[in-house]
């Protein structure tokens, strides 16, 4: 496989300056592909140990472009940040700094250059004296001061390194000052709209005071085939002319469509988690924002979707809109707080983006305080005198401030809700959102046990709504990311336009279907390897307490609680079905073996 990939990634070690290139096995790219399988084959290279601290030298942070980024090819420009998480943490602990794995997928165009550079990787260690950032241009590799950019957000920072390298051409992704600060749910920014936000790789990067990087690559991959390869994207772009409705659909209102969807049939995540629908859905949907604020689409490297928005936003909380509501968004800061002013909700977006924190862990801390506040649990003076309240736009922006700053309850409100769980007290645990310490994305369980349940449960990183409830989606998943395509494209990759077909015609190298599958399947049991040498087991695969005790009191779902057997009996089915021991959930040996991971060790 000596074509479609540069054969070596870029390490930095920040503690000390040195910068070098390493060549890797061939095999780590037949087994692990990139992007977030080639990820996790170096996390467990470069991690000298269980138990060390995430926000410590020990952790490496990894920019892993996917297998197939740069490559002209629709919706196949994403990338992945690997880590060790700094939010997480298990049930019963074995280390002091126990936690899973972290894994974040970004799309824009910061994977396909980093790939024009010549690098399938970069590798950060150790941890900076002084704030820098990585200019990478080709060959030429240096740290540079970020001194005066530190502090800095993420707005102003997207144009001020552009104005200091002078040349538009550079790629850029960088943190905000939420990371800088120590917010455990920082998030990693590119081209100022799309974000690595979930698992804290921005809180890791800020750690390490690593500001940005920046690159500019000149060279194109290499293609094995070119004939076949031509044929290839000919056919998926047909395809893709064919799909007028998925066309039609991403470029009105991207995820955002499913604002009304989700609401309608009771899967929204309202009133932290209480309810499935939210009345005021149509005031903050897709079509109210693109009757009142988007002006534009815009898509990522080589996509032919354009499902991004930007605007402008009137009234007392207008401006400029860089990125417009999306599903996650407008569920979290929306209808989870039940705010249905759609210009407050924009400007509360671009408050939480500037910060460079994750909306979806921002809602849920937001949403699980509201709660407490209205059970009188918590009064105004734990709050600093913010009277957070169900609707309130300004006491939400409040609050946020608060948060990005890590100042006062926002210092604690900013460590996640499973701390503030255990700072309130109170039962409050019963109704604080996360698997694992990794709050929930934006889609209730309630009803959806079986799809949405199982995947936020499983999911190796903690709660996450794109791994899938069973091994084969959650296997499929793992591929989506770790070739850099888009699972909104995903559908138009199969059959004889495959992927595998496609890194046959890029390395020349054949794959069977199930060699291709059984790829997905060894990088999901190697992220559970990893998880488990940090002393997480079965007592961490649980929902929390709201979902077997609390059903809503009106729509679809009415009354719908899970039940605890119902819960076990899924699991048990799970672990059996990957070849897991039921009780412990390590693989089986056989397993490993058949998966070539009997390196790994707990």
């Amino acid at each position: 496989m000596n074509k479609g990939i540069n054969g070596k990634i870029l390490e930095v070690n920040l503690s000390t300056g040195h910068i070098k290139t390493v060549a890797l096995p061939e095999s780590y790219y037949t087994q692990y592909f990139g992007g977030r399988g080639l990820g996790m084959r170096l996390l467990y290279d470069y991690l000298p140990g269980k138990g060390v601290d995430a926000l410590g030298e020990d952790n490496p942070l990894l920019f892993v472009p996917g297998m197939l980024c740069g490559y002209p090819l629709p919706s196949a420009s994403r990338s992945c940040m690997v880590t060790k998480s700094p939010m997480t943490s298990p049930v019963n602990p074995k280390h002091a700094n126990g936690s899973t794995i972290s894994y974040s997928n970004m799309g824009g165009f910061i994977g396909p250059e980093i790939k024009f550079a010549g690098y399938d990787a970069i590798v950060f260690t150790g941890v900076s004296e002084a704030p820098v950032y990585l200019l990478v241009e080709d060959d030429q590799v240096s740290l540079r001061p970020a001194d005066k950019f530190w502090g800095m957000g993420t707005d102003a920072f997207d144009k001020a390194i552009i104005d200091e390298l002078g040349d538009r051409r550079f790629e850029t992704a960088y943190i905000g000052p939420g990371a800088e600060n120590g917010v455990l749910f920082g998030s990693v920014i590119n081209t100022a709209a799309r974000a690595a936000g979930r698992g804290g790789t921005g809180t890791v990067m800020g750690s390490k005071k690593l500001k940005a990087i920046a690159v500019r690559g000149t060279k194109m991959p290499e293609i094995a085939n070119i004939a076949a390869y031509n044929n290839l994207l000919e056919q998926i772009r047909l395809s893709f002319a064919a799909d007028s409705e998925s066309k039609t659909d991403w470029r009105y209102g991207g995820t955002a469509n499913a604002l009304q969807y989700s609401s309608d049939r009771g899967s929204q995540a309202v009133k932290n988690y209480s309810e499935g629908s939210f009345a005021n859905i149509s005031k903050i949907n897709a079509d109210a924002a693109r009757k009142s604020v988007w002006k534009r689409d815009f898509a990522c490297y080589a996509c032919h979707l354009a499902c991004k928005k930007s605007g402008f936003a009137k009234g007392a909380y207008g401006g400029v809109v860089h990125e417009g509501i999306e599903y996650e968004t407008g569920t979290m800061l929306g209808a989870n707080l039940l705010v249905d002013d759609l210009n407050a909700l924009n400007k509360m977006i671009e408050i939480a983006d500037d910060y460079g924190i994750d909306i979806i862990s921002l809602g849920n801390v937001l949403g699980f305080l509201m709660e407490c506040h209205e059970k009188a649990l918590i009064n105004l003076e734990f709050l600093d005198g913010i009277d957070l309240k169900w609707g309130d736009a300004d006491s939400v922006i409040a609050m946020i401030h608060k948060i990005g700053k890590c100042e006062g309850i926002g210092k604690e409100a900013s460590k996640g809700v499973k701390h503030l769980a255990s700072l309130i007290g109170s039962d409050s645990s019963d109704f604080a959102i996360h698997v694992k310490g990794h709050e929930l994305a934006a889609w209730n369980v309630q009803g959806y046990a079986k799809s949405n349940g199982k995947s936020y449960t499983l999911a190796n990183r903690g709660a996450c709504h794109m791994n899938g409830g069973e091994p084969g989606r959650q296997d499929q998943a793992a591929l989506r990311d770790t070739i850099g395509i888009c699972s909104f494209a995903a559908s138009w990759y199969r059959d004889e336009m495959h992927p595998r077909h496609f890194i046959a015609a890029v390395t020349g190298t054949e794959m069977s279907e199930e060699q291709y599958n059984q790829t997905g399947e060894r990088i999901y049991n190697l992220e559970k390897m990893l998880n488990l040498r940090e002393g997480f087991g079965r007592a961490d695969d649980v929902l929390p307490e709201r979902f077997f005790k609390d059903g809503h009191t009106y729509g679809p779902h009415k009354d719908e609680v899970l039940k605890k057997t119902d819960f076990k009996e899924m699991m048990d089915s799970y672990y059996a079905e990957r070849g897991w021991d039921v009780a412990t959930t390590i693989p089986k040996d056989e397993k490993l073996n058949e998966l070539d991971l009997d390196f790994v060790v707990l």
